[in-house]
């Protein structure tokens, strides 16, 4: 029996496989609303076999959008969209989940201005990077509470699983990172051996307050590796999740990356040791990934107990049907669609 294919559940939730579609910006959002695309995209992902289908980073103000053209849950007007997204996917077989997020200073929708725990922008030597206001403790109670309310809506659009967005550099992550934190209050990592700490405590605040909205499991992504000088390593992710994850992590999802311009190495499965790491040390549960194609490297990752569950993101934009074809490689029992059974290798 193939481990890839076994079941998973997290809290109330039974996830038919272990096969996870993370989120991934379409940039195809109205002024923050789902379109027809959306519907279409994630419900094909769901028909081929996923077992969890993550939707992109959603943001929980406007300012918080990557982009003009990324989905928002700022309105209850959002929500009816994004709710067809939820309903596809659940009809189709997977378990819809959706990332909540904020952009901080890397964000480049059309705003008067961007957030940041410190006023560093991304890149310094790029004259385009905007550079970010250090948020006030006023900015901060109200992201806390945009987050809460992002977690609200995305229970009444029917989402069974939320992830909170803290990777690749976006305002949460920039408060991980000592990097971009250079605070020196409550939340800073200028304040000596409370630097840790301090540095995890909005985060913490996020997941207590979506918890608190939320009724079904929580994923937090993060990034474990900065690839910089002074940044994070996967132990000092640990460190930080070990102090937060009573606040209402149910499981992680373990990137890298984008805290920085520095760039990784990458290489099928670059990212998995560093969910090895985590899931050893701070014993929760944890998604791992990069640039995973074969079945059988997904089958070894999950059948030597270093992750609970893959992300494959390439590989599903190339082949909505990849979890399906990866069943029959690796003689799993899994149903295909009956509309697509005539196609079943047999």
């Amino acid at each position: 029996m193939s481990k890839l294919f076994e079941s998973f559940s997290l809290k109330n939730l039974t996830i038919r496989n272990r096969i996870v579609m993370p989120p991934m910006c379409m940039y195809e959002a109205t002024e923050g609303f789902a379109s027809d695309f959306h519907v279409m995209h994630y419900g094909a992902r769901a028909l081929g076999g996923a077992g969890l289908v993550i939707v992109e980073a959603t943001g929980v103000v406007e300012c918080g959008r990557i982009t003009d053209n990324c989905l928002g849950i700022y309105d209850d007007a959002q929500i009816p969209g994004l709710a067809r997204i939820a309903a596809a996917i659940k009809a189709n077989g997977a378990a819809p989940a959706i990332q909540l997020g904020h952009a901080g200073r890397k964000c480049v929708a059309q705003v008067p201005e961007v957030f940041a725990p410190s006023a560093l922008p991304f890149d310094p030597k790029d004259p385009a990077c905007k550079i970010p206001r250090a948020m006030s403790g006023a900015d901060i109670e109200a992201v806390v509470e945009a987050f809460k309310n992002g977690a609200r809506r995305a229970a009444q659009a029917g989402f069974e699983m939320i992830e909170i967005h803290g990777a690749h550099g976006y305002l949460l992550s920039s408060f991980l990172s000592p990097l971009a934190n250079k605070r020196d209050d409550e939340y800073g990592s200028c304040m000596g051996n409370h630097g840790t700490e301090n540095r995890s405590r909005i985060v913490g605040r996020v997941l207590a307050a979506a918890r608190e909205a939320f009724p079904g499991p929580i994923c937090l992504r993060v990034s474990a590796e900065d690839y910089a000088p002074e940044g994070n390593r996967p132990a000092d992710i640990a460190e930080m999740l070990n102090l937060i994850k009573a606040q209402g992590i149910d499981i992680v999802n373990v990137s890298s990356g984008g805290v920085s311009p520095a760039a990784p190495r990458a290489y099928p499965g670059y990212q998995v040791k560093f969910a090895e790491i985590i899931r050893e040390a701070t014993g929760l549960p944890v998604m791992a990934g990069g640039l995973l194609s074969a079945p059988e490297h997904m089958e070894e990752i999950i059948a030597n107990e270093r992750a609970d569950m893959v992300y494959v993101g390439r590989e599903l934009l190339r082949n909505p049907h990849f979890p399906l074809l990866a069943a029959s490689r690796l003689g799993a029992d899994f149903p295909w669609p009956k509309q697509y059974e005539r196609a079943r290798p047999r």
